[in-house]
């Protein structure tokens, strides 16, 4: 999937409207706490600065159901981006009003100006038309650098690329190129690690993966379904029991397709869903009743570390065990510290399993962090992105 850049574009003297991802964590005082979206969005934006364009943000923040509400204020983004790139970000006090128009109109090259949180129009999530269309007569160009909501199909994803030439950031470019060739094009043995706690999450993940990987490695809570599928008693585990024919067809898939699927072998497993039950290592096979699997087991780990050793690609999505709890947060921890040790192009798909290399302090040995929990879960189900498939083809 070849989608142009803003390399490919002149943008000089442009209006350049980017959709960037900016939706950051903050605390109860309006303080953000973890900047990584920001700094994610910095390459485009300098770039279109260099370039003597005249850019224009937009984003969402939070879920403001399509009304203003001051909590959800772009402000303090405003402010980080003045900090980072050293000019002065104008904020709008809305996205197509007065404010916007006004600020957008005269604008000099090298300037940039902000729009207010686009979820405080409700058309924006119902890509609205009449909406779409006064978004893009802001500008003159459209650049979507936000993977995170490009599986939605949004005004500011999707719709404003009707009226306006539209292509790809930097970070959309690098999610298409690690995502896109570890699917499409790796380089063998390919592993893929899934974990988390449901198999209906994940049932497409797993059907598409079947289809490309040499091996697939399954813990998390989603194991259990599939080890009761094989028969086992799994205690009190957590267990979809309406999938267990599925997990048996995926195993059949798995084997008809002479992929390695690979269950844990030993648990660690607890008397209560709680940080201070009491807790023990036993095999899979003998889990008592009353109790319940936290965690992948030392052997599993070993198994994992032996299987992902010979690994060229390897893509992991979703944590090993409860690893918000740190008593089960071990498998996690080993995975991602394994993945760092390793001389293989390694690809997280967003959400806990990039929370869990943050955690363990080795993101900066990982190849890429997707940006997108949804929206890499997606890409991996071989699903088509409005906010992708929208952009101009190379």
């Amino acid at each position: 999937m070849s989608k142009k850049t803003i390399q490919d574009i002149d943008v000089t003297g442009k209006k350049v409207l980017v959709r960037c991802d900016f939706n950051v964590p903050q605390d109860e005082n309006g303080n953000i706490t973890d900047t990584r979206r920001i700094v994610g969005a910095l390459p485009t934006i300098k770039y279109l600065l260099e370039h003597n364009a005249k850019v224009i943000l937009c984003s969402h923040l939070g879920r403001p159901k399509g009304e203003v509400n001051p909590k959800f204020s772009l402000e303090p983004v405003q402010k980080e981006l003045s900090k980072e790139l050293g000019i002065e970000v104008k904020l709008a006090s809305d996205i197509i009003g007065e404010s916007a128009k006004t600020l957008t109109s005269n604008m000099k090259e090298g300037e940039v100006v902000l729009l207010e949180n686009v979820r405080f129009d409700k058309r924006e999530e119902e890509n609205d038309k009449e909406f779409s269309k006064e978004l893009a007569s802001l500008a003159e160009i459209y650049v979507n650098d936000a993977f995170g909501t490009a599986h939605r199909a949004h005004a500011s994803t999707a719709g404003v690329s009707e009226f306006l030439p539209a292509v790809s950031g930097f970070l959309i470019e690098k999610e298409l190129k690690f995502l896109g060739d570890a699917l499409n094009n790796p380089e063998r043995p390919f592993v893929a690690i899934l974990g988390g706690k449901k198999v209906s999450d994940k049932i497409m993940v797993i059907n598409n993966l079947l289809e490309k990987v040499d091996t697939l490695i399954i813990g998390g809570g989603m194991a259990y379904t599939f080890l009761k599928a094989q028969g086992m008693n799994i205690g009190t585990s957590v267990c979809e029991d309406d999938k267990i024919e599925l997990a048996k067809e995926l195993l059949k898939k798995a084997e008809e397709k002479n992929v390695k699927l690979i269950l844990p072998e030993d648990v660690v497993i607890a008397n209560a869903f709680d940080e201070n039950a009491e807790s023990k290592v036993v095999k899979a096979n003998e889990i008592e009743d009353g109790w319940m699997g936290m965690d992948i087991g030392p052997a599993t780990i070993s198994k994992c570390k032996e299987v992902l050793q010979n690994a060229k690609t390897i893509m992991w999505n979703g944590p090993m065990g409860v690893f918000e709890m740190s008593k089960f947060a071990c498998g996690t921890n080993e995975i991602a510290k394994i993945l760092a040790s390793l001389d293989a192009t390694t690809v997280i798909g967003g959400g806990d399993s990039a929370s869990a290399v943050e955690k363990a302090g080795v993101s900066d040995k990982i190849t890429h962090i997707s940006t997108g929990g949804g929206a890499s879960l997606e890409f991996l189900e071989g699903k088509v992105l409005p906010g992708i498939d929208c952009l101009e083809d190379k």
